[in-house]
């Protein structure tokens, strides 16, 4: 099936939030954006609020899905999940986590991985 890149991450996200789900943990938001940036997922895992970011990636010709989460990425990321708590009246010792799920592989064949604390909040 031949989608557009808009589609092909929403479903992509949508394996992903899956996923998280039937690991134990509650989706709570999903693309949320702000000036900042956006996330791809929020969660929460246990005692985490964990701001997920999936990547895709058909083939590792050019790295793999984590690699692509880059510093500027991260940034932005981090930003973004500030004005999350800020606007959403979390408390500042909520614990929080930056995870990746990585999804690689094609329609029907693909490995997904959850990296649980993949970076730490970036100034």
């Amino acid at each position: 099936m031949e989608f557009n890149k808009r589609g092909l991450g929403t479903a992509r996200e949508e394996l992903a939030a899956a996923y998280i789900s039937e690991a134990g943990a509650k989706v709570i938001e999903r693309n949320f954006s702000c000036k900042s940036g956006e996330i791809d997922i929020i969660a929460r895992d246990g005692k985490y609020l964990c701001f997920i970011e999936v990547k895709y990636r058909k083939s590792c010709k050019y790295g793999s899905p984590e690699t692509a989460v880059d510093f500027l990425k991260r940034k932005k990321i981090s930003k973004a999940s500030r004005f999350y708590m800020y606007f959403k009246h979390y408390d500042e010792e909520t614990p929080v986590r930056y995870d990746v799920i990585a999804i690689h592989g094609d329609e029907g064949a693909y490995t997904i991985k959850w990296i649980k604390d993949a970076f730490e909040y970036v100034y």
